[in-house]
């Protein structure tokens, strides 16, 4: 009996053709096993996080009046006459942070708009890494350039009566600290603008600021503006550089020549103490940390709203 050899290379191809096809499949299911077991870490961890705030903070709002707390001028825990009023930590976080903004969101913003709409390609490609690099410098080194740099100068030059440690230091070097963000984000939702809308503002006879001002900025506003809150919240979160350049004495003032305590500094002071674990003293930490995880949390909830509302879609 003859064998066909076309079907015998049919079947061959066949089962060849199966083999890849249940390799492919067996390489896709053990590839998005690992990306939900990835997305289920993230989603446990967060829990987890939210959950011990939870409940440590709840076990201090059991000791200290929520009123007492949220509403209470004097934050003197370490002291023998405590007082447990996070205002002043609350005061010193915003006004660093504000101060930051004042610095940050037009150096950003600026730095974005030349760099998307007038640098030349080989300036761009130049300018651009060298800008992102203070994203890559550990913050206490910002925090000791502040003390040891900054701090002098101002002293020297404006300010002869400023403390060694003060809120003014803070907010520069927080400022530069969160510059790459505005420009890195702002630039690449800037670039993103369909050049057609260009092209046709040019055609109806626009200059190029015309342009960038009623044109690309407008479109591009929903990702500069998310940058912005961005850089806000690493300004509120952030810890190292305003522990070393601000300093530690917790006070409401609007006095940026002043040493101010903000929530992340006194989290550090508390945490390298000597505080025993389960007193009153030691929650404090999680109270703080829960406050501070609420104003983020308000803020990126504000910025996705802002982006929502705002977003442009280009077909």
């Amino acid at each position: 009996m003859a064998i066909d050899s076309s079907s015998v290379i049919n079947s061959s191809g066949a089962t060849t053709r199966f083999r890849r096809r249940r390799s492919r499949r067996l390489s896709e299911s053990i590839v998005a096993t690992i990306l939900m077991i990835c997305a289920a870490i993230t989603i446990l961890t967060t829990v987890g996080i939210v959950a011990i705030l939870l409940a440590e903070g709840l076990s201090f709002f059991g000791e200290v009046k929520p009123q007492d707390f949220f509403f209470g001028t004097r934050w003197t825990p370490l002291f023998p006459s405590a007082g447990f009023g996070v205002l002043p930590l609350i005061c010193g976080t915003l006004l660093i942070a504000l101060g930051a903004s004042l610095i940050s969101l037009p150096l950003g913003t600026l730095a974005a708009v030349y760099l998307s709409e007038y640098a030349k390609p080989k300036v761009r490609n130049i300018l651009k890494p060298i800008l992102e690099v203070l994203a890559g410098v550990p913050t206490i080194v910002y925090g000791y350039f502040a003390l040891t740099w900054i701090t002098p100068l101002l002293k020297a030059t404006i300010f002869p009566d400023i403390g060694v440690f003060n809120a003014l230091s803070a907010m520069i070097v927080v400022g530069i600290m969160t510059v790459p963000m505005v420009s890195s984000i702002s630039d690449d939702s800037i670039r993103a603008v369909p050049a057609s809308l260009r092209e046709a503002a040019y055609g109806l006879g626009s200059t190029k600021f015309e342009v960038v001002t009623r044109v690309t900025f407008p479109a591009a506003l929903s990702g500069i503006v998310a940058s912005y809150i961005l850089a806000v919240s690493r300004a509120v979160g952030e810890t190292m550089a305003v522990t070393l350049a601000a300093g530690a004495t917790p006070r409401i003032t609007a006095n940026p020549l002043e040493s101010v305590q903000t929530m992340t500094a006194y989290i550090v002071q508390v945490s390298l103490g000597d505080t025993p674990q389960g007193t009153t003293v030691f929650r404090t930490i999680f109270a703080v940390a829960l406050t501070l995880f609420a104003i983020t949390l308000i803020m990126n909830l504000i910025s996705d709203r802002i982006v929502s509302r705002y977003k442009e879609r280009y077909e």
